[in-house]
């Protein structure tokens, strides 16, 4: 693992008002990592490198890395439960996870949708390497209209890297993706790769013009659907982040949290008290405009 630089983002929301860029080394956790609890190995700093950047440390593991690296200023950037869902299971054992509401409500998302497209949900599959070329050229079309890209710039890449792993994985049969058309057009993708029995949550968008059908959330249950009947996956990793997608979908959860370690220098102790002086900010502001009841207003605005 090499230092790559990272923006330390102050962030609202999807929105971000300024950033401190750092030389990081990345450290994402693997999810049987997360539910073994390990802690994650970390490679030597190079001398330019300002820190480590640990993204889904269990939460009941913190401490314990403290004492591994106490010569390192440690900060908590953000709390979260790392979901799954256990795809050994089956897919009518996973829909009994959920309430009766919200099968309910997928049902009629997904009726809603196929009325759209002569009613049958048209989605489509994709698996090979020549699947996954067509696949990313029309999952790249709808990724430059989603929000995850134009805000967050973590829509579906295609440089040349990306590219060559995709079909890669493709070629040793680790890797899926779906696309949902509703009346002929593409509304929503989803691509992951599969790792040790574990389907990863990696990339997904929508078309915003479809934004009243849930288009996502239906093709995530179609593909959910697909991955049961494979019969020979163990878990579907959604990954670092909340959301009441996520929750909906997954049967378990780890708390955990992203870690900040950075070398015990002034700038680096600057940036620390910077960024919690502005989280802290954030939070009280959050939980002011909840208590004035102006929570759908602060919404609209962010996306303003």
């Amino acid at each position: 693992m090499t230092a790559v630089p990272l923006p330390l983002r102050f962030q609202i929301g999807a929105r971000t008002l300024a950033s401190i860029q750092r030389r990081m080394v990345r450290v994402p956790m693997a999810l049987d990592d997360v539910l073994e609890e390990r802690l994650p190995a970390l490679p030597p700093l190079d001398r330019d490198a300002h820190g480590y950047q640990i993204t889904s440390l269990p939460e009941a593991s913190h401490d314990a890395m403290m004492l591994a690296d106490s010569g390192m200023i440690a900060f908590v950037r953000q709390r979260y439960t790392r979901y799954y869902a256990d795809l050994t299971i089956g897919y009518d054992g996973w829909l009994g996870t959920m309430s009766a509401n919200a099968r309910s409500g997928m049902k009629r998302k997904a009726k809603k949708v196929a009325t759209g497209s002569g009613g049958v949900l048209d989605v489509r599959r994709f698996r090979t390497p020549d699947d996954m070329s067509v696949f990313h050229e029309v999952a790249r079309r709808i990724s430059m209209r989603t929000y995850q890209e134009k805000l967050l710039g973590s829509g579906l890449p295609e440089d040349a890297a990306f590219l060559r792993h995709m079909y890669s994985m493709a070629a040793a049969d680790a890797a899926r993706g779906w696309l949902l058309y509703i009346a002929g057009e593409p509304a929503a993708y989803l691509y992951c790769p599969i790792a040790n029995g574990t389907v990863r949550y990696e990339y997904v968008g929508h078309d915003p013009a479809f934004n009243d059908l849930s288009p996502g959330s239906v093709l995530h249950m179609e593909a959910m659907r697909d991955l049961y009947a494979e019969g020979n996956l163990k878990r579907f990793d959604f990954t670092e982040g909340e959301g009441q997608h996520k929750r909906q979908f997954a049967t378990g959860g780890v708390a955990c949290l992203d870690l900040l370690l950075l070398r015990a220098s002034l700038a680096n102790r600057l940036t620390i008290i910077a960024l919690g002086t502005f989280d802290r900010a954030t939070a009280l502001g959050k939980k002011a405009t909840q208590k004035l009841g102006l929570g759908n207003l602060a919404k609209k605005l962010r996306r303003a």
